[in-house]
């Protein structure tokens, strides 16, 4: 059962929670999601709010769901789920049913979100900002270089959603 909580509740360090724990990032609703697993992001206080920082590569099938819908969320596992993250990671859900290899099970948050019930920790989000990363917008050009072009795909977009609802489980 989900408990809906305060954001500023919330203990975990954030930079061990997304890299190295990971997240999905979800976007659409019951009938029409998808989701894919992220290990970069950001979650903090900005514009006098609650705050998260995604990056989406627009190639991505999820890119597709986050442009058309205004919230999205972010879906903590915990670590005992690793190779559900790695299946959501690694799989589009243009032509496989992702979330069944995964053994997830989509449930709906009262605003009528999804995230799963094997989710610990939710944050639901409302766009409230977003760019493109750009190349010329970087200081230390080695960034760009080591993380964009080639084989890595196209440059993320960046998004920031206002924390509405936390949830934990």
């Amino acid at each position: 059962v989900m408990q809906q909580i305060d954001p500023t509740q919330v203990t975990d360090n954030f930079i061990s929670l997304i890299g190295k724990e990971w997240m999905l990032i979800t976007a659409g609703n019951l009938s029409s999601f998808n989701t894919m697993t992220a290990s970069w992001g950001a979650v903090g206080y900005l514009w006098n709010r609650p705050v998260a920082f995604i990056f989406v590569r627009p190639e991505r099938y999820t890119f597709e769901f986050i442009e058309r819908n205004d919230r999205f969320t972010l879906s903590f596992l915990g670590d005992t789920h690793r190779e559900a993250y790695k299946i959501c990671g690694s799989r589009s859900g243009r032509n496989t049913n992702k979330i069944e290899e995964a053994n997830l099970h989509p449930l709906v948050t009262p605003s009528g979100l999804v995230t799963f019930e094997e989710a610990r920790l939710t944050l639901d989000c409302q766009k409230i900002y977003t760019t493109p990363i750009q190349k010329d917008s970087f200081i230390d050009p080695a960034i760009y270089k080591q993380w964009y072009g080639g084989t890595h795909g196209g440059d993320h977009k960046l998004y920031i959603g206002a924390i509405n609802e936390c949830y934990v489980r």
